[in-house]
């Protein structure tokens, strides 16, 4: 594990109504886990994990800050949306409500994270709609999907219109289920190329973007916490 360093480190958010499944994305992403039924998040939580991008060649940092998604926590969980590289827009696909309400949400982020802010629209839950669907459904998202979602009475959003959403409002799109683990680090990791690309077209400045940070290397970073180790245990000696 020492040897371990990465490239980037990019603040992630993750944003949405109460139980469209953000803190099971979270856990998912980081613990490769499923809770049923996880504690209501009260303000925020925080998790992190490495990626890697096999074309550019870079290990990537995910900082991920689950927000609560209640009005009562929304001046908390403002804060956090500063400076944010990217967003996961989380919507219950069996929650018409919830697929609504992200329109307020987008638009909240929007107002507070960076201006170059990379948000992939994800419609969780897809495990609840046919199980057939969700085992045979892609990271592209074949059109599969949709013809199913007429026979589940379940299926509150239809794959089309999410597409059109996300379209209208130049996010990214994905399904998921943090229950199954369907398409859960692909949504991570599409907004993470797309911040990539953007930092290759000069949209994001590592001294200036507090969401994008460029990391040095696992050496200096060591060498620098044993001199301040080092500097503390003298002064405290001395």
């Amino acid at each position: 594990m020492a040897g371990i360093s990465w490239h980037y480190v990019f603040k992630f958010i993750i944003t949405g109504d109460a139980a469209v499944g953000k803190s099971s994305l979270l856990i998912r992403l980081t613990d490769q886990r499923f809770l049923a039924n996880p504690d209501p998040t009260l303000g925020v939580e925080f998790g992190s994990k490495l990626i890697t991008i096999p074309e550019e060649n870079k290990v990537v940092k995910l900082q991920c800050w689950d927000t609560a998604g209640t009005e009562s926590f929304r001046s908390i969980t403002r804060s956090y949306y500063r400076g944010a590289a990217g967003c996961l827009l989380v919507y219950d696909v069996t929650s018409r409500k919830s697929f609504l309400n992200a329109r307020t949400w987008l638009a909240d982020v929007r107002q507070h994270a960076d201006p170059h802010l990379t948000c992939i629209l994800v419609g969780n839950k897809v495990d609840l709609c046919d199980p057939e669907q969700d085992a045979e459904q892609s990271s592209e998202h074949t059109r599969t999907v949709s013809a199913s979602s007429s026979k589940n009475p379940k299926r509150q959003v239809s794959l089309e219109e999410a597409e059109l959403f996300a379209k209208e409002e130049g996010l990214l799109f994905v399904e998921s289920s943090a229950k199954s683990g369907l398409n859960v680090d692909q949504a991570f990791e599409q907004a993470a190329r797309d911040i990539l690309e953007k930092i290759h077209r000069g949209a994001f400045d590592d001294d200036q973007s507090p969401g994008v940070k460029l990391s040095k290397p696992a050496t200096q970073n060591n060498s620098l916490s044993l001199d301040s180790a080092k500097s503390r245990a003298s002064c405290c000696s001395s």
